[in-house]
């Protein structure tokens, strides 16, 4: 079974793990994708060598429902593949043009969403999306709410729901006294924000509530990774308590994993808007995995992603927030009870190797069909 992946998200490699675990099973894989994306630089990583990956130059890199490869049609012949997996949303460019040369090499193909509103596109991408949905083999959803979205939209084909999965070969938990002298941490109670800095991840929202909190507890650090827009607005407001805000520029794969070692709990604010509301929450399952306590807005998957395994405020809850932070911080017991729930569903729910299982059955399920 070779299985040909187009993957903007595989620059990481932390996200190519499932893709090795495929090699591993026995699946023959090649990966398109880029040299990078956005802010992410390719990550290279030793399990390459047990796939086929090709780094292509990307058409309006960056841009992320335009953007396509302009040399995918040499490498389809090149790799021969039995079936294409493309892990785009089934209105963007990419995804049409690379279904458009796999039906005219009669090759099957799936792609995969992670759109969990409803929304009419207007042309050309309803027209894309018409074509993919025609002739789609099958479809990968992230949730249950994604599922329900393709539906609506008409896809009345097989739809297949597989999440996210973390890498925990890399997001695991390490020794804390380490990772915390890495990033000047050590004897300090460090809050985290992973993210970019935009009004959706609600950081202006975690400012409110923390800063107050900060006042009041000198040996208290907010640990903010990530850049974006509103990096210059927060700054300006956390001026009176700066020298207990720490911000982290982008860090690959390896150094987040030691970031959220070193971390005593992460916060994931992310509000609702009428276009978008939190698909998953990617980092919310890597501090699973390295026993982070995770306390988050209601936004979306989050509340199904957690379970009973992190705390969960309504968005805008502002006090909320303060209220679950200080309960983490005077609770050991809450603190340990946490730790232990959410290592034992991630290891359960969202590990890459049950996504690589996953995924094979339904490769086999699609061409044997």
């Amino acid at each position: 079974m070779r299985v040909l992946w187009i993957s903007k998200a595989s620059v990481t490699a932390s996200y190519r793990k499932k893709i090795a675990l495929l090699a591993d099973a026995g699946v023959e894989i090649g990966v398109i994708t880029g040299n990078e994306w956005g802010a992410w630089k390719f990550e290279p990583a030793s399990q390459d060598n047990t796939y086929i990956i090709y780094r292509q130059p990307q058409r309006l890199s960056g841009k992320n429902h335009l953007h396509w490869y302009p040399h995918v049609d040499r490498l389809i012949a090149e790799f021969s593949p039995d079936l294409i997996h493309i892990d785009e949303e089934h209105y963007s460019v990419v995804t049409y043009h690379v279904a458009r040369l796999a039906v005219r090499r009669h090759i099957p193909f799936l792609f995969q969403s992670w759109q969990n509103i409803y929304k009419r596109y207007p042309f050309p991408f309803s027209a894309m999306q018409r074509y993919v949905f025609r002739h789609a083999a099958t479809a990968i959803a992230g949730s249950e709410e994604v599922k329900d979205v393709l539906t609506r939209q008409g896809f009345a084909k097989r739809i297949e729901i597989v999440p996210l999965g973390v890498d925990t070969g890399i997001f695991f938990p390490t020794s804390a006294d380490e990772a915390r002298s890495h990033f000047a941490l050590k004897g300090r109670w460090a809050v985290g924000f992973v993210g970019r800095l935009v009004p959706e991840k609600g950081v202006m929202d975690l400012a409110q509530a923390l800063i107050p909190l900060l006042r009041e507890r000198p040996d208290w650090t907010w640990a903010v990774a990530g850049s974006g827009p509103l990096e210059s607005d927060l700054r300006d407001k956390v001026g009176p308590v700066r020298v207990q805000v720490q911000f982290i520029p982008w860090l690959g794969t390896e150094d987040m994993a030691r970031l959220m070692n070193a971390l005593d709990v992460l916060v994931v604010p992310s509000r609702t808007t009428p276009s978008w509301k939190e698909q998953f929450g990617r980092v919310i399952i890597e501090a699973m995995a390295v026993k982070l306590p995770v306390v988050a807005y209601d936004s979306g998957e989050i509340p199904r992603v957690l379970g009973d395994a992190g705390i969960v405020v309504q968005e805008g809850d502002i006090r909320g927030l303060s209220s679950a932070l200080l309960a983490l911080h005077q609770s050991p017991d809450l603190y340990v009870r946490l730790q232990t729930r959410e290592f034992d569903r991630v290891t359960h729910e969202f590990s890459q190797r049950q996504v690589a299982a996953k995924l094979r059955t339904l490769y086999r399920q699609v061409l044997s069909a």
